[in-house]
């Protein structure tokens, strides 16, 4: 048996917190940084690191914890409360970048397969994709978050996410499925989603009368309860529905937020994360890709696809709040805040390479455009505010709140232990 594994983990560990706190320093997320680390450290570079079965696994764990943790904090009830303009603003977020980034890849995709139309959809599916934690850190750093245009932009993420992965359903289980009947197909997709009502209100139910019924100070039993609950669901989404295990990770998460231990269930999940996995997932990512010969067809393609990756959200995100009658400067804002694709986009290009749906070649062109837009919308956000009132259209919001929430948790923890420590350290003394 070998154990380079061990050594591999480490090496993956170290540089992607290092790269990390580099592009953190460059106000850019820390997840550009771990995938820069695998590039740099993979076969694409230095060649140290090389992709293997167990990373592969791991990795695969890594984004269904990933996408469970998603659902964990995205609360239906939030949901509910969004209101239409965020609505519109996510449907069409979602809907232009899929038509745009599907017309764009009509043109460049040379591919003979008999699932060369569904490759060509899911450039437009991975391009529907919106992370908003790159937006959230600039409009506070500005004091703009608690504003109409922060709660819509969070409000707009959380119904984004679902309409991403509803989409990236129906696209991965169509291309996946060339040699079967559409219609089953079809009956398969509203099959796990029956299935996953049905099974949200059987936990629901039983989590309740558990917490009321079983007195226990054993609380670990909830995470170890809510994380089988995730690999069931992930497993019986792939196995038995043909749907992406991701999308059976999300709606697990998804049935979990609506217990009473689902913050304290989070707070347990975010070590096991960030600590192994989320760094694994990005670096073999970065180790897996083999950059293409920059011909002049790809060259273009990269820039096009930066471009209709910006444009399309921002006209689309905008043209959604135009609807709803949000000012025109608001309309801007907004488009401008739901550009970055970071790691959301990621993880969905993976899984669509991983069934076939993501050519090769794609994939830098991909990788391009994240770290792009990533490092653009910035740029664009304080552009867009140039000539913003200090005070204008502050607002409160629970959606502000919880995102706020998950940062303050830590200094808690931390505090704490310090608290202890120092009780500690008196009890000592006074034995001396």
């Amino acid at each position: 048996m070998s154990y380079r594994f061990l050594l591999d983990i480490a090496l993956i560990l170290i540089s992607t917190k290092v790269f990390g706190i580099i592009t953190k320093r460059l106000q850019m997320p820390q997840v550009v940084g771990s995938l820069l680390a695998g590039l740099v450290m993979g076969p694409a570079m230095l060649g140290i690191i090389h992709s293997t079965e167990f990373l592969s696994q791991v990795s695969e764990l890594g984004v269904i914890v990933m996408m469970f943790t998603a659902g964990l904090g995205t609360s239906l009830n939030d949901l509910k409360q969004t209101g239409k303009s965020s609505f519109f603003v996510a449907l069409c977020g979602v809907i232009v970048p899929l038509f745009g980034g599907t017309i764009l890849a009509l043109f460049f995709n040379n591919s003979n397969t008999p699932n060369a139309f569904m490759q060509d959809v899911f450039i437009g599916v991975v391009l529907t994709a919106t992370s908003v934690s790159i937006t959230v850190e600039t409009l506070k750093e500005m004091g703009k978050l608690s504003t109409v245009v922060g709660n819509t932009i969070l409000a707009a993420a959380l119904i984004d996410d679902v309409l991403g992965l509803i989409a990236l359903t129906i696209v991965t289980s169509i291309g996946g499925a060339s040699d079967s009947n559409l219609l089953i197909v079809l009956l398969k997709i509203v099959g796990f989603f029956l299935f996953v009502a049905i099974i949200g209100i059987l936990v629901k139910k039983f989590m309740d009368w558990y917490i009321v019924n079983v007195h226990s100070t054993d609380l670990q039993r909830y995470p170890v309860f809510a994380f089988v609950l995730c690999l069931f669901m992930s497993f019986c989404a792939e196995h038995f529905f043909g749907v992406a295990d991701i999308t059976g990770a999300f709606a697990a998460g998804l049935i979990i937020s609506t217990t009473s231990k689902a913050k304290y269930i989070e707070v347990k999940f975010a070590p096991l994360s960030y600590l192994l996995l989320t760094p694994i997932f990005f670096a073999s990512i970065g180790l897996s890709v083999e950059l293409p010969r920059m011909t002049v067809n790809i060259l273009i393609f990269s820039v096009l696809l930066v471009i209709v990756a910006v444009l399309s959200k921002l006209l689309g995100c905008a043209m959604g709040a135009k609807i709803c009658g949000l000012k025109k400067q608001q309309c801007e804002q907004i488009g401008v805040g739901m550009v970055c694709r970071g790691e959301v986009a990621l993880i969905v290009a993976n899984k669509g390479a991983a069934l076939g749906l993501m050519p090769e070649i794609f994939f830098g062109p991909i990788i391009i455009m994240v770290v792009a837009t990533t490092i653009l919308t910035p740029i664009l956000l304080k552009f867009a505010y140039r000539q913003s009132n200090t005070y204008e259209d502050l607002q409160e919001s629970t959606l502000v709140d919880r995102y706020e929430e998950v940062e303050q948790l830590d200094y808690i923890a931390e505090n704490l232990i310090r608290a202890n420590d120092h009780m500690m350290k008196k009890k000592r003394n006074k034995k001396k």
